[in-house]
């Protein structure tokens, strides 16, 4: 569902794919390909949340944003089930794994792999190609080919699914 705040509203590019049960409220865009799936929230209510194209944002996730810090996931980027994603900056390309907490004026680096049930801090800046784990969450190593691999998989595969739901999906009869 999509919801106008005032004289906020959403703006879903025609090729996303909003699954039913998600909740896109007030300033809110959504660029091309990108996907957001069954119950996230995406609450526009403080300040703009931006996302580019083929991102996804997967079931259970909450976005949302404190007025000094606007949430932008830049194109590429994945978000697993049940993330939390807070007034942060995530670049082009990076995954956020299930379960994880990212907080006000965190930045994620280009292609930066954040482990499930991480927990970034406010201010926190990650590099780009980086593993992060834990909680506080830590850089623990560089990106191999093998991790790049896995990043830009997931990304690919949820185009796929976006296209394969956005043609098919019909609501079955009770």
């Amino acid at each position: 569902m999509r919801y106008a705040l005032g004289d906020k509203r959403p703006r879903v590019h025609e090729t996303a794919f909003i699954a039913p049960g998600a909740q896109i409220i007030g300033d809110v865009t959504i660029g091309p390909e990108s996907s957001v799936w069954f119950n996230a929230v995406l609450r526009g209510d403080e300040a703009p949340i931006v996302i580019g194209a083929a991102v996804n944002v997967q079931d259970n996730s909450t976005l949302h944003m404190y007025e000094k810090y606007p949430l932008i996931l830049e194109d590429e980027v994945s978000v697993g089930h049940n993330v939390i994603l807070h007034g942060c900056h995530v670049k082009r390309g990076a995954l956020v794994g299930m379960g994880s907490v990212i907080l006000d004026g965190v930045e994620i680096g280009e292609y930066a792999l954040i482990g499930a049930n991480t927990f970034l801090p406010s201010g926190k800046k990650i590099p780009p190609y980086t593993l992060v784990l834990g909680s506080p969450g830590k850089v623990v190593r560089e990106l191999t080919e093998q991790d790049l691999e896995l990043v830009k998989m997931t990304t690919r595969v949820y185009r796929e699914k976006a296209k394969q739901f956005r043609e098919s999906l019909v609501r079955c009869a009770d």
